[in-house]
């Protein structure tokens, strides 16, 4: 910012807002002229992008009326509005905007020219919301809140800039009205407050603007992997491979109630890569395993005397899914742990270990994948708490269990102890389905008996997961069985330098 003409930067900023915008009246409306735009503007920078992009629009024949929502204006975006033939509710932009057309929507959007303000939102092809940037925090206050309440009933679409008003650009937090846009239009870097819901789903899709910030030095506190990075990262054959070179990857999991669970995480490792599964489980999982994946090496669970240990040399664990929470599976799991070699735990192991958390002092690595109810379960913190602020979470569980953490959901998180949290851009709703975080156990188990760190692993296995699961639903819905059946077009994909077609966002 120093080195450039000052509002250059802005000047980038509403430049690409506005094509973004044009691009979807093309789209929605058939054009710009003659669409019908309606700029809400707050008090800040942000409110001058959206008066900028606005009077780029207005000089493309769109009639566009600003709202000023704020107690002072952009007085540069105003005067590039007034010269575009722009307007401002209540009346044509003749002259200086002060008094009561600044304060026209201040206090409420029910006031002198409330109902011309809902009005010209509920008619609008787009509306563009500039009320609050990066720099705010909390619950929007008024005008602001009831503008986002008129903004989320009217039918045209919304655009935010930078970040929808009302989310927490920093965290993806919401602690009250927020606008919901259908595209969010972000300058110099992805804000983390789109990335990790709540406020990812108030962000719709995100477009980034280049304003020529260039690259960061600095590690960020979140970072979000791309398809390129997940194929730089996976392990690949090499002509001396053989199967133990692979990774031999260990499975417990499974039980008379839950058969399918051990026989879609095994899948799930062998269909990532692994070498070699040894799994290990009671009668009737163990026969349902043997059915489908003969190439899985099969050892009993018994009663008396279990047998994890005799399963043979692994370089990674996966325990828990469909285990059961009894006696029995509290052993194994026990047998688990005790092990010195990265250990994945997941689904009902993550039960008994939060009622035994001494299981989780261990030399060597640990990966804990839940969700936010076992996650609250680990940290005596009710579900909703999490899922309302999932970062702060997932960082608390890591700093607390000392261990890898990923939490599964909406968005997918990774936090591990002095790194950036990294937050997973792909998958699809139609994931949420009984078994596929089995199969996610599987690709996560394979990574780590590759060589893969649990911080390592666990991004690029949830990657791999959410691109599977958008190749498996193609708009409709899956069973967790159709991951295993795509995995290897998926990682074939990703391999070939086209993994961001995963991409959610």
């Amino acid at each position: 910012m120093a080195r450039l003409p000052e509002g250059t930067l802005m000047d980038r900023a509403a430049a690409g807002l506005a094509t973004a915008c044009a691009r979807e009246l093309e789209r929605a409306a058939g054009g710009v002229y003659g669409s019908r735009v309606v700029v809400l503007a707050g008090s800040g920078d942000n409110g001058g992008d959206a008066l900028f992009a606005g009077a780029r629009l207005a000089g493309r024949g769109a009639r566009v009326t600003a709202v000023p929502a704020g107690t002072r204006v952009h007085e540069g975006g105003l005067a590039a509005l007034r010269a575009a033939g722009g307007r401002v509710a209540g009346g044509p932009v003749a002259g200086a905007v002060s008094g009561p057309v600044v304060g026209a929507v201040v206090g409420a959007v029910a006031g002198p020219w409330g109902g011309e303000v809902a009005a010209l939102i509920a008619g609008a092809d787009l509306v563009l919301d500039g009320l609050v940037g990066i720099g705010g925090s909390g619950a929007l206050r008024e005008p602001y809140a009831g503008l986002a309440a008129v903004v989320n009933e009217a039918d045209g679409l919304v655009v935010a800039v930078d970040v929808p008003s009302g989310v927490d650009a920093g965290t993806g937090e919401v602690a009250g009205a927020a606008v919901r846009a259908g595209l969010t239009v972000t300058f110099g870097a992805r804000k983390t407050g789109v990335l990790v819901d709540p406020g990812a789903e108030y962000a719709g899709r995100v477009e980034l603007v280049d304003i020529g910030l260039g690259p960061y030095l600095d590690d960020p506190d979140v970072a979000m992997l791309t398809g390129w990075d997940v194929a730089a990262m996976l392990p690949r054959p090499s002509r001396e491979s053989d199967k133990y070179r692979r990774g031999v990857v260990g499975v417990a999991a499974g039980s008379h109630q839950y058969t399918g669970a051990a026989v879609l995480a095994v899948g799930g490792a062998l269909r990532a890569g692994a070498g070699l599964v040894r799994y290990v489980g009671f009668a009737e999982p163990l026969a349902q395993v043997r059915t489908h994946w003969p190439e899985a090496v099969t050892g009993e669970l018994r009663e008396h005397g279990l047998g994890v240990a005799e399963v043979g040399r692994v370089q990674s664990w996966v325990v828990g899914p469909g285990v059961g929470t009894g006696t029995e599976s509290l052993t194994v799991v026990r047998d688990v742990l005790a092990s010195d070699v990265p250990v994945l735990v997941d689904a009902d192991a993550l039960t008994l270990v939060a009622r035994e958390p001494s299981l989780l002092r261990r030399t060597a690595p640990t990966l804990l994948t839940p969700h936010a109810g076992e996650l609250s379960r680990l940290l005596g913190v009710p579900r909703e708490r999490i899922e309302a602020a999932r970062l702060e979470h997932v960082r608390l569980a890591a700093e607390r269990l000392g261990v890898t953490v990923l939490l599964k959901g909406s968005t997918t998180v990774v936090a591990e102890e002095g790194r950036p949290v990294r937050v997973n851009p792909t998958g699809t709703p139609w994931l949420a389905a009984g078994g596929t975080g089995d199969v996610l156990s599987g690709i996560g188990g394979a990574l780590l008996a590759g060589g893969l760190s649990c911080y390592d692993a666990a991004a690029c296995a949830a990657y791999i997961h959410g691109v599977a699961g958008r190749v498996a639903a193609e708009g409709a819905p899956l069973v967790a069985g159709d991951l295993l059946t795509v995995l290897p077009e998926t990682l074939s994909g990703i391999l070939g330098g086209r993994g961001r077609a995963g991409h959610r966002r």
